[in-house]
């Protein structure tokens, strides 16, 4: 009998080609989803390869239309000066337009404070008499028969 519990716990021949089709079966189930997967991986890189593309296209209209407002915001500041109107992005150029704003108003202040202090009245001066108060009497007594001559 104990030969009988051996051969009923090992597998039989037809047992074991049952275990090898369901492995097989398996394992063909497991190679066509690696070959879906696969597929999918390739599917997903062709889309990130347009979407890259899609992206440099983008970016390169993106850097068209900052040069174009570039050029249309220093066309309609002609009084600050075109190196002062830098920026790679909008944003950057409407605060270089801001800052070089506010220190051409600074300059031009401060000229505007220089020039009206250097301020000479046009025409010439009014004609006065000659000042001869710190004259000495000698030197107006000259000064007085010297006019006279």
């Amino acid at each position: 009998m104990v030969k009988n519990n051996n051969q009923s716990q090992e597998p039989g021949g037809e047992d074991l080609e049952a275990l090898l089709a369901q492995k097989d079966t398996e394992l063909a189930a497991k190679d066509l989803r690696i070959s879906e997967l696969e597929q999918t991986v390739a599917s997903r890189d062709n889309q990130i390869a347009a979407l890259r593309e899609s992206l440099a296209e983008v970016e390169r209209r993106l850097s068209q239309a900052v040069s174009a407002y570039r050029a249309l915001v220093i066309k309609s500041n002609p009084a600050v000066p075109e190196e002062l109107i830098t920026g790679e992005s909008i944003e950057a150029i409407d605060k270089a337009v801001a800052d070089a704003g506010s220190l051409i108003s600074r300059v031009r202040q401060e000229l505007e404070a220089e020039l009206a202090g250097a301020r000479v009245p046009a025409g010439a001066p009014q004609r006065r008499g000659i000042d001869l108060s710190a004259l000495s009497p000698q030197e107006k007594i000259k000064y007085a028969i010297g006019e006279r001559r």
